[in-house]
């Protein structure tokens, strides 16, 4: 038998909140005064004329006297409803809402409503029942099946309502299925602050005071009413229960909707649309959910996008994110990521923005070990190719590209800007470090500008450093030169015949090999014996010309970091830019959900929080801010440092930056001139031109490589970083005199 209980009718819309959960001086709508902003003036009783011509309308309540209207109410628009407990109703005029050209009159009809509050001039038609919810100004309901919400209601968030044992707090399994990294979600969660959950699991008093912040900001009384915002529209929805609803906001044909958060607001409205069914979540302003979606256990943030049958579970995906068709299971998947088809699949793994996953690809479908405990991390950037299937566990360095294949063994790649490959034929992995650099400057360059375009949120509550070249990336190119370093040392020993040194011997050596003849780089066969968990060889492609590259990227981040200090800080001259940049080089940096932060400030903040010096999420998000005002000097500071590294010398003088500004603008050249070629490829290519009668068809289908929107765009990106440079070495001239 179902779990059903028979009650007098007069009881429907009373005892909301159970006695024994409520404290002394409080009722059932203690918090539902609370949350509504009117005051209580603002109803009045209705009038025996009213209640006359309202049951005349075939409208019908448990208690005539419990149904408050405002000053402005006109009975005839009320027909064939049934009011049960306290329900006020705010202005009703004869007046017509109008929502993507459907006209609905305002008013109420043949809908049930359960102890509601309802704004001016809203129109609520065929709603079969609507229990505990405080409507908002100017909303059209029409033709829902349920809009529900319960005493211990939670909307998303990770916590328990008075007299709930902890079996009920709902936890999001991201970035390992087995659930050793489980976090609460809540609203006002950002990837940052998931980042800083899953990530530190060891340090078991400081998950202990995330939970109990979590827990405080929400606190556990009963009693909280649902909300629908303002100028919200609900049509043709089955289940809506236990769901919290922003301003503007449009749902429409779902299926079920329960326990969540909906953000929304007039400039960032959310859209939920047909078949979609989402359990146990938050969505972030401005996100667009349609077309059968699944998400169960989940965070959406600012700006995303969840298409055409796409399933989220366990996961956080993070702002400015577009994901359609395919399934996404235990992951923390930081801003910016594209995951269009149907047949890509991502489990268990933190992905650190600015990724797309492509057609076949399967990252992390098989486990190589006998629990389901594994986890793929992979850094910013990160591109899996068609048909590419990665086992955990493995690491992947930023900007990986992954040539479509069958990667049977887990893999550590720690390579920035890595193009990686499967040579099946020869039984070999194969790793160019520094591809993007040397073959495809145009995908490079475009990923910066595309993200940034792609930016669409109104309010920018997690920061996200856009630019492949940054602090984060810069420590792994250095790390990278290192280990060609030693590798093709290793290689020269083994053709020589020679001992084998110590580390920094081997690598001195390294670094005479890939600045000398490359006659000599090219007969050597360098391998690298850790990126892969096999017995097969890993075969580093083109080490010497890498290695160059990397210089080269880190002299064009350093410079152009340092242009940006001086231009932003007016007058400031030579001297005193040293006096305030110059310092050690920070090699640890964190990437808290797309915001970079140097560990040790990290290290500060978590101490403060275990030291209860810091007691709530809202500043430790406050702290993130102050974090990304102090970032350009942090920046600087490390391209500084990064200058005197590849410079060799222990402090920067006013003449080496003025050479490195220079060779900048040289630089700039390059970069221009490769983006022009790399696209140019394209239209060279004698099959792309098969399809075409001739020459000028297909330059009437795609242009030509000069009319390419990004080529000019980069052109007018690269005068501007000239005139800049221009600027600076004016001031530098001044300074070196």
């Amino acid at each position: 038998m179902n779990d059903i209980s028979i009650h007098d009718d007069k009881i429907v819309g009373y005892g909301f909140v159970p006695d024994r959960f409520l404290a002394p001086g409080q009722d059932e709508y203690s918090l539902r005064n609370l949350q509504q902003t009117r005051p209580a003036s603002s109803w009045r009783a209705l009038t025996a004329a009213e209640i006359a011509t309202l049951e005349a309308r075939h409208n019908t309540s448990n208690n005539w006297g419990h149904v408050l209207v405002s000053a402005v109410f006109d009975p005839l628009l009320v027909q064939h409803c049934r009011f049960a407990g306290l329900v006020r109703i705010g202005k009703l005029e004869h007046k017509v809402l109008e929502h993507h050209d459907m006209m609905i009159n305002v008013g109420l009809s043949r809908s049930t409503i359960i102890s509601c509050d309802i704004g001016d001039d809203c129109a609520i038609h065929a709603c079969s029942y609507i229990s505990h919810y405080i409507i908002g100004d100017n909303c059209i309901l029409f033709n829902n099946n349920e809009i529900h919400a319960t005493s211990h209601a939670k909307w998303g968030n990770g916590i328990l309502r008075d007299g709930e044992g902890e079996e009920l707090r709902v936890w999001l399994d991201v970035m390992n299925e087995a659930g050793g990294r489980s976090i609460l979600a809540f609203d006002g969660m950002i990837c940052a602050d998931a980042a800083l959950w899953a990530r530190r699991r060891e340090d078991v008093q400081l998950m202990e005071r995330f939970k109990d912040m979590t827990q405080a900001k929400f606190g556990s009384q009963r009693g909280e009413y649902g909300v629908i915002g303002a100028a919200s529209v609900l049509k043709s929805n089955r289940i809506i229960k236990d769901v919290k609803i922003g301003q503007a906001a449009y749902i429409k044909g779902t299926n079920k909707l329960k326990n969540l958060t909906i953000k929304s607001t007039d400039l960032a409205r959310t859209q939920i649309g047909e078949g979609v069914e989402l359990v146990n979540g938050i969505i972030g302003y401005g996100c667009r959910v349609f077309y059968g979606c699944k998400a169960v256990r989940f965070l959406m943030g600012t700006n995303s996008a969840l298409k055409y049958g796409a399933r989220l579970i366990h996961s956080v995906l993070g702002d400015n994110s577009t994901v359609s068709c395919c399934e996404i299971l235990n992951n923390l998947i930081f801003p910016a990521h594209e995951q269009h088809h149907n047949t890509s699949f991502l489990v268990a793994a933190l992905v650190k923005g600015q990724s797309n996953m492509a057609a076949g690809a399967t990252i992390g479908s098989n486990h190589n070990s006998r629990a389901n405990d594994g986890e793929i991390e992979a850094g910013r950037g990160f591109w899996p190719g068609l048909s590419t299937s990665v086992k955990h566990s493995s690491r992947f360095a930023s900007y990986c590209l992954l040539a479509k294949g069958d990667y049977v063994n887990e893999l550590d790649i720690q390579f920035p800007f890595a193009l990686v490959s499967n040579n099946v034929a020869q039984d070999v992995l194969e790793v160019m470090p520094a591809y993007w650099w040397m073959y495809n400057m145009y995908a490079l360059m475009r990923n910066e500008a595309k993200f940034l375009a792609r930016d669409k949120r109104h309010t920018k509550k997690q920061q996200i450093e856009f630019s492949p070249f940054a602090p984060d990336t810069a420590e792994e190119m250095f790390l990278a030169m290192a280990k060609l370093e030693h590798c093709t040392a290793l290689a020269w020993v083994k053709q020589a015949n020679v001992a084998v040194g110590s580390v920094e011997s081997l690598r001195k050596k390294g670094r005479e090999l890939l600045t000398g003849s490359r006659e000599l780089v090219d007969a050597l066969v360098v391998q690298c014996d850790d990126l892969e968990n096999s017995r097969r060889p890993a075969v580093l492609l083109k080490p010497r010309r890498a290695w160059k590259a990397y210089r080269h990227m880190l002299r064009w981040y350093a410079v152009g970091s340092l242009i940006d200090y001086f231009a932003n800080r007016g007058d400031i001259c030579f001297d005193d830019a040293a006096e305030v940049l110059s310092g050690e080089r920070r090699r640890e940096w964190e990437n808290l959900g797309g915001q970079l932060v140097p560990r040790d400030k990290l290290e500060s903040l978590v101490a403060e929080i275990k030291a209860h010096e810091v007691n709530d999420w809202d500043t430790i998000q406050n702290r993130y801010q102050q974090w990304w005002k102090e970032y350009p000097v942090d920046k600087a500071q490390h391209s500084w440092a990064t200058l005197c590294a590849l410079l060799g010398a222990k402090t920067l003088t006013c003449q080496a930056l003025t050479h490195e500004v220079e060779q900048f603008m040289a630089t700039s050249r390059f970069i221009e001139e490769q983006v022009y070629l790399t696209r140019y490829k394209d239209y060279a290519n004698k099959f792309r031109k098969c399809t075409f009668r001739g020459e000028n068809e297909m330059q009437a289908v795609l242009g030509t490589p000069e009319q390419a929107g990004f080529v000019k765009d980069v052109k007018v990106d690269m005068e501007r970083w000239r005139a800049r440079a221009d600027r600076l070495l004016a001031r530098l001239t001044e300074g070196c005199d």
